[in-house]
């Protein structure tokens, strides 16, 4: 008869990776065969590296220096993701404020789009959105109220960014703790200023995530990243 330990072990070898939870504090350095650099079609002057000058929680992070231009962008990431709901939490901190030109820190190759093609999570017009490639829709909409209803990223201090991808299409955004209306779509909850993005019946099919930077005009910026967390459930701050 096997104990009971045994069976306990049995159990959790028979887990499936839908609940898989990905974890990293940085504290035993920067591992690139975890974090693979990515960098797609160029990478013309982007930078990763461990920084031991500044993090959320112990001694290091993860320092992105992001140069101006498309070539210039580069992310560190994984593709260990769940299969179904996808929670995703990362302290940030930002060197310089989000300027009116887009921008993204975080990219998803999303199959749900097609080949070659990301949800993106960034800036632009000064506030925080989602970019889905493909039709190059936003969220919040970009008009004066949408603008108006998002958050900006804070500069200089560690934030905690969170969201939330449901295999319903259903997106939900937190900073700091607090939910972030512009950038929710899900059933039961209006957001006015998400006409363009629920334009079609959109659902998120995403591969990978990515940590970094990303600019499509010249803003350059230095991110770092802290905490990360990657699981079937709400880590939360």
């Amino acid at each position: 008869m096997l104990s009971k330990l045994a069976l306990f072990a049995l159990a959790l070898a028979l887990v499936p990776f839908s609940l898989a939870q990905i974890t990293d504090d940085f504290e035993k350095g920067f591992d690139a065969t975890a974090w693979p650099t990515y960098a797609p079609d160029c990478n013309q002057g982007g930078k990763i590296t461990l920084d031991t000058s500044t993090a959320h929680s112990g001694k290091n992070s993860v320092r992105v220096d992001g140069a101006g231009g498309y070539c210039g962008h580069v992310f560190f990431g994984t593709s260990k993701i769940p299969s179904g709901d996808i929670y995703v939490r990362t302290w940030v901190k930002a060197s310089k404020a989000l300027t009116d030109s887009h921008v993204s820190f975080i990219t998803m190759p999303d199959s749900a789009q097609g080949s070659k093609k990301h949800l993106r999570i960034g800036g632009q017009s000064k506030i925080l959105m989602y970019n889905r490639e493909s039709d190059d829709a936003t969220m919040p909409d970009l008009s004066p109220q949408g603008i108006a209803a998002s958050k900006a990223l804070p500069t200089g201090a560690w934030s905690c960014f969170e969201y939330h991808l449901g295999t319903d299409g259903s997106i939900e955004t937190w900073l700091n703790n607090v939910t972030i209306g512009a950038l929710t779509v899900k059933t039961g909850t209006s957001n006015p200023n998400a006409a363009q993005w629920q334009r079609s019946s959109y659902k998120p099919k995403i591969t990978a995530v990515n940590f970094g930077w990303e600019s499509y005009g010249g803003d350059a910026n230095t991110l770092w990243y802290d905490d990360i967390a990657v699981s079937s459930t709400r880590v939360g701050c």
